[in-house]
């Protein structure tokens, strides 16, 4: 039969050994996940470490190494898709996006796994590792550090409160008073609103900017009639 005539023992247990390495690093990688209640865990990681080391290793069986260098540019587009799915957009906040690099790592080090580089596989998952709990202290530590409204990238809003018969033209003027000021504008959107009033936000492409002009902006806005209030907020980029 075909499939006695295609089974080699020492190939087959070559290939186990990739997976159970692949199977292992995965979910070292997997269990710091789970342990943090992330959206892919221990399962996942560990599926897609071993995936990827058996697309590899069997890469390797029917090709060798130009086997495996094909199969490995599509497991790292593949993964790419797969770490898609797990970043979610939640208003102006997007999560998921560590999640998926680490999903595209654990892939690395099934590929590695599958292509019998054992030490390499064990360094990256131990850096994968590393990476997301020792670093996780300076991470707190930068994000508590308070935004400048002159040295920090980050994204800038104006925000205008008016009646809802003139939300049209407090828009028009938003607009003016913001490219008056030479900072450029990604859009013009209602936060909320009810019978009375209407909040509208002007998000600015994130740059840096100079809280005295953004000052100066917001008062000439509190100037207009039309306008019940006005201020502008910071927020780092992601």
């Amino acid at each position: 039969m075909l499939v006695w005539r295609n089974f080699d023992p020492s190939g087959f247990g070559a290939t186990v050994v990739s997976l159970a390495c692949a199977f292992v690093l995965g979910g070292l990688i997997g269990l710091e996940r789970q342990y943090r209640q992330r959206t892919a865990g221990l399962r996942t990681n560990v599926l897609v470490a071993t995936g990827a080391a058996s697309f590899v290793a069997l890469g390797m069986r029917l090709n060798d190494a130009h086997g495996a260098t094909q199969i490995i540019a599509y497991v790292v587009s593949g993964i790419g898709f797969l770490g898609a799915g797990v970043i979610m957009k939640e208003g102006a906040q997007v999560r998921g996006l560590n999640t998926a690099a680490t999903l595209w790592a654990s892939g690395a080090v099934g590929a590695a796994s599958g292509a019998g580089f054992f030490a390499e596989a064990a360094a990256l998952a131990a850096f994968v590792v590393a990476g997301n709990t020792l670093l996780r202290p300076l991470v707190d530590f930068v994000n508590r550090l308070p935004v400048s409204a002159t040295s920090t990238e980050a994204h800038y809003a104006v925000h205008v409160v008016c009646r809802a018969e003139d939300v049209s033209e407090v828009r028009d003027l938003l607009f003016q008073e913001i490219e008056r000021a030479n900072y450029p504008v990604r859009d013009i959107e209602i936060l909320s609103e009810n019978e009375d009033l209407v909040e509208l936000a002007a998000s600015l492409i994130p740059t840096s900017a100079d809280s005295d002009e953004l000052d100066a902006v917001v008062a000439a806005l509190e100037k207009a009639e039309v306008v019940e209030s006005a201020t502008w907020t910071v927020s780092t980029t992601t």
